[in-house]
């Protein structure tokens, strides 16, 4: 599938930004034109295109439609480590995520059908002026912490406006999801009127994907989520030999799902939302060692360590571009926000009404396998190895895999 590069332009005066590794391929290769194939093979429209490399009649005929989503299981690491193995037996070929390649945005896009450009959910942390805070968008809660919005009287339906790709579907739908998040508050919005099942383990994950398909013989959408392989890529780095160990575990059970679901005429697509760079403790740029340049800042740094959204005091914005070009020109490229919209990293088409108040004025874009961390307040500290959210192709390309059953 083709992938699309684009450069854009630097801020003035700043040192040349260097061009993007990888962006969204939104024409036809990235995970938003994925879910436009899934909707028109039920009987759904979408604003984007069909997915290249995915055939439509395929889809359409099947029975049962099944995708599965390993987050964190990028393109590279699949392609480098799953030789021999069913996931990539059955692999088609990389296709991108979207921008930024975070779970926030991605999964958002799973569960819409829509790029970030339209549902608006840019990153973990992204600021909301309806509210006037940070949240931690997944978790539902202010970024340093505490209960659920909703013990406070906001509702998800206050904050969050793309509806549901499940109550579009011309079949039932099923989301599989852990325990633990299968009925929070964002999955309750996003999840429309589908049912949703919980699991415990990596094991009972396959053994709820097979009992949901085998429910009955009618035509049906399943959709599930593992989010493991993630949190130990960040926890010990996606090269580590935890997250290998899991890896194959994953692979195996995948092989035995296929088996499992033999003669369901099942469609089973397994991709990502990213894939991880590894950090070294001496490549996490603390904002709190940049004291000039965290003064110029009205809010915390928001998005994640790959990219940074800076929102700056108007009167410091000199400042901020001469100190973010004087002491972070070997670690980031600094892209004015709102040129990240003009050239189409977030999508295509008319922008969520919001969307310029979520991404602030100024994004670093981290550079190698460098991050950025602002801490606030009420916030545990902890070190991540792995880091996703930036423009390489190691986080940017996800696998697209395709077996029919």
């Amino acid at each position: 599938m083709a992938l699309t590069s684009t450069t854009t332009r630097p801020v003035p005066g700043a040192a040349a930004a260097s061009p993007p590794a990888c962006l969204p391929d939104y024409h036809g290769g990235s995970l938003v034109n994925l879910m436009a194939s899934v909707a028109a093979a039920r009987g759904a429209g979408s604003a984007y295109a069909p997915l290249r490399g995915l055939d439509a009649a395929t889809l359409a005929h099947a029975r049962n439609i099944v995708l599965i989503l390993i987050d964190g299981l990028g393109y590279n690491y699949l392609n480098a480590n799953g030789r021999g193995g069913a996931l990539h037996r059955h692999l088609k070929g990389p296709m991108t995520s979207v921008f930024p390649p975070t779970t926030a945005a991605a999964i958002t896009t799973l569960h819409t059908g829509v790029a970030p450009q339209q549902h608006g959910l840019t990153g973990w942390f992204t600021y909301f002026r309806e509210v006037g805070d940070v949240l931690a968008v997944l978790p539902f809660r202010s970024r340093h912490g505490g209960s659920s919005l909703t013990t406070m009287g906001i509702e998800p339906a206050q904050l969050f406006s793309a509806p549901a790709i499940f109550d579009s579907l011309a079949c039932p739908s099923w989301i599989v999801s852990h325990k633990s998040i299968v009925d929070s508050d964002y999955n309750l919005f996003h999840s429309g009127n589908a049912s949703r099942v919980g699991y415990d383990n990596l094991k009972h994950f396959f053994q709820a994907i097979e009992l949901t398909v085998k429910e009955n013989r009618e035509p049906k959408y399943v959709y599930a989520y593992y989010p493991e392989l993630d949190a130990l890529s960040h926890t010990f780095g996606a090269s580590s030999p935890p997250v290998a160990k899991l890896f194959r575990k994953i692979d195996a059970l995948f092989e035995e799902l296929l088996e499992a679901l033999a003669g369901t005429d099942s469609v089973v697509i397994v991709t990502a939302d990213h894939g991880f760079v590894d950090v070294k403790p001496e490549e996490t740029l603390e904002l709190a060692n940049f004291p000039r340049l965290a003064e110029t800042l009205v809010l915390p740094l928001c998005g994640g360590r790959r990219v940074g959204y800076c929102y700056v005091h108007p009167e410091k914005t000199r400042q901020f571009e001469d100190y973010a070009r004087e002491l972070l020109a070997p670690y980031a490229d600094l892209y004015r926000s709102a040129d990240l919209i003009e050239r189409g990293w977030f999508g295509l088409g008319a922008p969520h009404p919001r969307l310029h108040e979520r991404i602030g004025h100024y994004a670093l874009v981290m550079k190698g396998n460098y991050a950025i961390k602002d801490w606030v307040l009420g916030e545990r500290h902890h070190v991540h190895l792995g880091a996703h959210g930036g423009v390489s192709a190691a986080e940017m390309l996800i696998p697209l895999v395709v077996a029919e059953v």
